[in-house]
């Protein structure tokens, strides 16, 4: 089934059409800018003299036809949890959140160097003493 949907919205300081279609399974989307709010009749026009002008994107597979609904219950859930667990409001708790971020990273890996440092050395303690076994003291 093809569908096709065109929105217009305003992303500051012009405004912007999404032409999106679906057609056997994938899904495409074309962005164009208008500049100033666009009439219907140049909407129109745009659409059927430029038809083979307009860019769109590979096509990828189509996302409606993968997920499964989703009841309002769950969804609405859903987004609490999302607001919930978002990004602190201003630049500089933002790049703190980051630098924290980073810096629990680098622990990581640097714990994660050290255990594996200690396994080395445990098992090189370990195969000595089995070789001091083997000589008979």
């Amino acid at each position: 089934m093809d569908t096709a949907t065109l929105t217009i919205l305003f992303e500051d300081p012009f405004w912007v059409g999404l032409y999106q279609r679906r057609r056997a399974g994938t899904y495409q989307v074309c962005k164009i800018t208008f500049g100033p709010e666009p009439r219907d009749n140049q909407v129109y026009d745009l659409l059927l003299r430029h038809w083979h002008e307009l860019c769109f994107t590979p096509p990828l597979p189509d996302r409606a036809e993968l997920e499964r609904r989703v009841s309002p219950k769950r969804q609405q859930r859903a987004i609490h949890r999302e607001v919930a667990s978002g990004l602190p409001g201003t630049k500089a708790q933002q790049a703190l959140q980051a630098q924290r971020e980073q810096g629990k990273a680098e622990r990581t890996i640097q714990s994660r160097r050290q255990r594996e440092r200690e396994e080395q050395r445990r098992y090189a303690l370990r195969q000595q003493k089995r070789k001091e076994k083997r000589r008979g003291h």
